[in-house]
């Protein structure tokens, strides 16, 4: 679901968060048109409006666990964690996590790859959300509810900043809602988050 559809349609933060978002040509190849979120952090109004519409979206839902997906998934997610009064889970590639893990592999439309969780990220009882800068397939969120679900963890929904207008991904995401909060800026979407 997109923001904009949910009570959310004209709301200026909306666009003054779109427009804050880069896309460069070709990178990092030919043919792709890379949403960069790296000008959205430098633009504080957009990145507090970001974190506002998560917030507010979440701060009634009993929301315990706010899982963020490496790397742009810990930009966006401990500060909603923190104004949720919830803790923040990193979901990480391979080898990045000291300690016990547990891991869960998936495919992308290049390859596979692999997410890692600190056996302890979860527990039963816990309402999770997990929060991504993008998705395009929907394989790393789905892999990320796959870990927060086999340690008893439920996950209420998972949310992005940007997202496909017609999310390819959703119906990967094992039932779960997804929640975007704005549109690509570009045409042939390519990116290697979600």
């Amino acid at each position: 679901m997109f923001a904009a559809e949910n009570g959310l349609r004209g709301d200026p933060r909306l666009e003054a968060i779109s427009a804050a978002i880069r896309v460069v040509p070709d990178f990092p190849k030919k043919g792709i048109m890379f949403q960069d979120i790296t000008t959205l952090l430098l633009d504080h109004k957009a990145f507090k409006h970001t974190i506002d519409i998560f917030v507010d979206r979440y701060k009634d839902m009993h929301v315990n666990v706010v899982a963020g997906v490496e790397a742009r998934g810990f930009v966006f997610g401990p500060p909603i964690a923190l104004a949720l009064g919830a803790k923040f889970v990193p979901l990480r590639k391979p080898g990045k996590l000291p300690g016990k893990v547990i891991s869960k592999s998936y495919d992308l439309e290049y390859g596979h790859d692999c997410l890692e969780m600190h056996v302890d990220g979860g527990q039963p009882g816990e309402r999770a959300v997990v929060i991504d800068d993008l998705v395009a397939t929907g394989g790393t969120l789905s892999a990320a509810i796959s870990l927060l679900e086999s340690m008893g963890a439920e996950v209420v929904e998972c949310a992005c900043v940007i997202g496909l207008p017609e999310v390819k991904g959703q119906h990967m995401l094992k039932g779960k809602p997804l929640y975007v909060l704005v549109e690509p800026s570009g045409l042939d979407l390519v990116h290697d988050s979600c």
